[in-house]
């Protein structure tokens, strides 16, 4: 499909006033998830009432649940489609682990693990293409080949992937269990603000997306189930003398999205460098000593880092650990935090 425009003008008689509900009603060429991902990406504008003319100073609207009214012009900017199948990129990976069933990556911070609206290239993925070969093709989706679970893009650490379809089946059900029932083990280390008022516990709050802010997720009743453990391993004092900061180490029983930068804030203590999910917490950077403010300014990404996986491998049902050591970054943060005491 090359670069092409469609116009729809709102009848008023679509049953629902929802824009996303109507651009799938009138036009029925784009299936509901091709027309959210455009509204989404601001490629849906509304014009007035007049069909009259380009779309010259037209309101893109990125609300698929945005009220229309009768009258109302709108236009839907088509891209040209890219390819459905993610190319090979030459990008240097951090390989822990490597055999033919699986492969374990240290993944640095700013590497998407797999293409997305915005993301299209320059993926985990796209560098596994190019190091696995043809091995994984068909694996998990043409999307996501071989991608059983991911990490956000700033968050640094163990990841693994299967090569097969055994050993994407076996990893599949072992990130399904978290460990509840076999070796699974994913563990983070998080620096948040403020110290816990015991030494360990555990989140239990559902979460789903946000009702309001479509890229952020939030504890609500109509989430899916998520659990977080989580442990301290050592607390920071600030320039004053009292604490300011404490360093968890958290193991996961589900997998939702950003659940443990969603936990913590839930609880109060949110993730240094979280900008999504601790911006109310920006003043706390003043309690620090002038070494961890250079340290968390020059982090420039929320204090996560995956450090722990084990698993069975899915061909001898051998037990498999690795542990990846701290990032250069997440190393001087701690160190700093660590000569203010």
């Amino acid at each position: 499909m090359n670069d092409q425009r469609l116009e729809v003008t709102v009848a008023g008689d679509e049953g629902s006033t929802r824009l996303d509900r109507v651009l799938a009603l009138r036009s029925p060429q784009l299936s509901r998830s091709r027309l959210k991902a455009l509204i989404l990406a601001g490629q849906v504008s509304l014009q007035g009432g007049s069909t009259k003319g380009p779309a010259t100073g037209a309101t893109p609207i990125r609300d698929p649940a945005y009220h229309v009214a009768a009258g109302d012009t709108i236009t839907i900017d088509v891209p040209e489609a890219v390819a459905a199948e993610p190319q090979a990129e030459d990008i240097a990976l951090d390989v822990v682990y490597e055999d033919d069933d699986i492969i374990v990556i240290d993944k640095p911070k700013g590497l998407v693990v797999h293409p997305a609206a915005g993301h299209e290239t320059g993926t985990l993925v796209n560098a596994l293409i190019a190091h696995c070969g043809a091995s994984l093709s068909g694996i998990g989706g043409v999307k996501r080949p071989g991608i059983v679970h991911r990490l956000d893009k700033d968050t640094t650490g163990l990841l693994v992937a299967a090569k097969n379809d055994r050993a994407h089946k076996s990893l599949t059900e072992q990130f399904a269990d978290h460990g509840r029932t076999g070796a699974m083990r994913r563990g983070y280390m998080a620096f948040v603000w403020g110290v816990p008022n015991r030494q360990s516990g555990t989140v239990h709050a559902p979460i789903d997306r946000h009702p309001h802010a479509r890229e952020k997720m939030a504890v609500r009743d109509s989430g899916r189930e998520a659990v977080t453990h989580w442990e301290i391993q050592e607390f920071f004092n600030g320039r004053d003398g009292k604490p300011v900061a404490a360093l968890l180490a958290c193991q996961l029983e589900t997998g939702r999205t950003h659940q443990i930068r969603v936990h913590l804030a839930h609880i109060g203590h949110p993730l240094l460098g979280d900008s999504v999910y601790g911006p109310h917490f920006k003043t706390k950077a003043s309690h620090l000593g002038p070494q961890s403010q250079e340290a968390l300014t020059a982090l420039g990404r929320q204090a996560l880092h995956a450090y722990l996986l084990a698993l069975e491998h899915p061909q001898t049902g051998a037990i498999l650990e690795w542990i990846s050591d701290w990032p250069e970054d997440l190393s001087r943060l701690r160190d700093s935090l660590r000569a203010t005491q």
